[in-house]
């Protein structure tokens, strides 16, 4: 009797939707953008109202809220959605110049702010800051052996203890952990991990693989969860 295939662990991501509220097309759409590549999904909204539906229609993990709105502005949108008893994060977005009351956002139910223009690491970190802080999110960690990987933090700790990552060597971590048992061959690597504005080479995958495989490898020179496939490229094994 022929054996079915190997039953592995099922590693699973929840896909966490952020509400992007802000009458600037190029900035929302930017954000939009920034949301997918970190694994959220994006729901972009160019006024008040149609943010207001999509709160509680869409029921949103997080929403980002700029403060000067052409209808309903941001610190409006806050009050409504507090009143109505929906308690989704909020993060206001204003604009370099405006006066922010630190008080008055608390009271009317915003958790943070950033102001306007802000870097992409600096947004990422306050969003992640608050969903950690809001009750109820799922918990985004992946594992396999002894590795544990916290996507929310950027994490990586094996047997317990921290392990170092460039963002490179992170990234293609997390890809091989979120296609698990799949043939990804050397081009498919490049452009989900380094994306197609980039021009490494496929040699920079060997060489990333092999780092990978040093850091959380019983063996390295005998690897049980990076696998080589000769000709294609390679399978993660959790």
């Amino acid at each position: 009797m022929r054996a079915g295939p190997p039953a592995y662990a099922k590693i699973t991501v929840p896909m966490q939707t952020i509400l992007v509220i802000d009458d600037d097309e190029n900035l929302r759409d930017t954000i939009g953008v920034l949301l997918e590549r970190e694994g959220f999904r994006a729901l972009l909204a160019p006024d008040g109202k149609t943010g207001l539906d999509h709160a509680v229609l869409s029921k949103p993990a997080l929403i980002l809220a700029d403060l000067r709105l052409p209808d309903i502005s941001g610190v409006e949108v806050c009050k409504r959605l507090r009143g109505s008893g929906v308690q989704t994060p909020i993060i206001v977005l204003s604009a370099v110049g405006e006066e922010i009351d630190k008080v008055l956002l608390l009271e009317i139910g915003a958790d943070d702010y950033v102001v306007k223009p802000f870097g992409t690491r600096e947004l990422l970190a306050r969003i992640r800051a608050v969903l950690r802080r809001s009750p109820g999110e799922p918990e985004r960690i992946l594992s396999f052996a002894d590795t544990q990987v916290d996507l929310d933090r950027r994490v990586v700790t094996r047997k317990g203890s921290e392990v170092k990552f460039t963002p490179a060597e992170y990234n293609l971590l997390t890809f091989f952990l979120q296609n698990p048992d799949r043939p990804l061959s050397r081009d498919m690597i490049l452009n989900s991990v380094w994306g197609y504005e980039s021009f490494p080479n496929t040699r920079t995958v060997d060489a990333h693989v092999v780092r990978l495989r040093q850091k959380l490898e019983a063996d390295p020179n005998v690897p049980r969860h990076f696998l080589t496939l000769h000709k294609v490229g390679y399978r993660f094994l959790p």
